[in-house]
């Protein structure tokens, strides 16, 4: 069975990652969102939340597993013995990002193959803190992420 990772903060996760996510899972046999913590971004919802909101988005999808990271990524998939990774891109600024993820992971674990897919172009310029910012300023979301996703964003916003 091929099994494809798709590892990220996912706070939220956006029509963006679905966009990849679809795609993916016409590679692999299955798909395994992994909800991680980014220490360098301020996040709105707790790993658990994050974990729930994506699983009911993708509850009629059997090929989607969701999990949570706690640790780093490379001992996750030598530990599960996944070899693919999947990660999408949107930007230039989002190659250099990812070419140092992949060239540390790549050193800790060698056995890691990084698949690349690019976002479809509307979905170049969305990520999950321009839709944090457009949820606190009371602006529509329905083009950015599913309505699951929305209702979440305004309950914990107090919109």
């Amino acid at each position: 069975m091929k099994t494809g990772v798709y590892a990220g903060s996912f706070d939220p996760i956006t029509f963006g990652h679905l966009d990849i996510l679809n795609r993916a899972e016409k590679l692999f046999d299955e798909v395994i969102i992994l909800v991680a913590e980014n220490k360098r971004k301020k996040e709105l919802f707790s790993l658990e939340e994050r974990k729930k909101m994506i699983e009911k988005v993708f509850e009629k999808k059997e090929k989607v597993k969701t999990e949570v990271l706690d640790g780093l990524l490379a001992d996750y998939m030598k530990e599960k013995k996944h070899t693919f990774l999947i990660r999408g891109l949107r930007a230039i600024s989002d190659f250099d990002y990812e070419l140092q993820h992949f060239t540390i992971n790549k050193q800790l674990n060698e056995n890691i193959e990084t698949v690349f897919f690019m976002t479809e172009p509307e979905y170049f310029y969305l990520n999950s803190s321009l839709v944090k910012e457009m949820a606190a300023l009371g602006g529509n979301l329905k083009e950015l992420v599913p309505e699951a996703i929305e209702k979440k964003l305004k309950e914990k916003l107090g919109k």
